[in-house]
């Protein structure tokens, strides 16, 4: 599948399928890159259905550019992709992964579906979790501004602040969430309690990890999305 290349302000997008009445906004998660939306169009675009993929900050094309994938920078560009789709289609839904999710969350206030895959639903527990991993304190963190952790992330004062700051947003429209047992970002009871909250449906591979990537991990989101797309 050949994906027409489009720019929303700058944003480097993929734009996957024949012209259609209705769209999915694809968002990756960290470490991720527009073309990971391919798999997921060849899934919808034959049921009349349109891809639109965008590159978050300090992803894909646009590393290098001194970016960083923060939500005060990450959801203002969710937010105009989505007014581009919006513009587009007469419908827009939302495929989204991991914090590509709570960037959703935080820019988008309407949508037709949600299709969410390990999502993060609760930013600020993450970071107290990983601040926990870390031996990091709040007074530590506050004192200092910024801590490079041993597992890779940076905790940040100034973060977890914006984070308190700007609550998410609550759909009222279908939401289907898939999610691997084994997930170490977002506890079980998190996304069951979600779930029960927003009467989402929740779908949950045993031995699934946050990150879907082995062959069983992703043939079980193949048949996820055909089934709720």
């Amino acid at each position: 599948m050949r994906p027409e290349r489009v720019q929303i302000g700058g944003i480097p997008a993929l734009l996957y399928g024949a012209p259609a009445e209705r769209g999915y906004l694809f968002l990756h998660g960290q470490m991720g890159r527009k073309e990971e939306a391919e798999a997921f169009a060849q899934a919808v675009c034959p049921k009349g259905y349109q891809v639109l993929s965008i590159d978050l900050p300090a992803h894909g094309e646009r590393q290098g550019r001194g970016e960083e994938l923060v939500p005060w920078t990450a959801a203002p560009d969710v937010r105009a992709a989505w007014e581009w789709a919006e513009r587009r289609w007469n419908t827009v839904s939302l495929r989204a992964n991991s914090i590509g999710a709570y960037f959703a969350m935080l820019a988008v206030d309407r949508l037709d579906r949600a299709l969410l895959v390990s999502p993060i639903l609760d930013m600020e527990g993450l970071i107290l979790t990983m601040m926990g991993w870390a031996g990091v304190t709040e007074e530590e963190l506050r004192e200092r501004g910024e801590i490079a952790a041993s597992f890779g992330q940076t905790l940040s004062w100034e973060y977890l602040c914006w984070v308190r700051e700007h609550p998410v947003h609550s759909w009222n429209c279908p939401v289907r969430i898939l999610y691997g047992s084994e997930d170490n970002m977002t506890p079980r009871r998190t996304v069951e309690e979600y779930a029960r909250r927003h009467g989402a449906r929740l779908t949950v591979l045993e031995g699934g990890e946050h990150w879907f990537h082995t062959p069983e991990q992703l043939s079980a989101l193949r048949e996820w999305e055909e089934r709720e797309a």
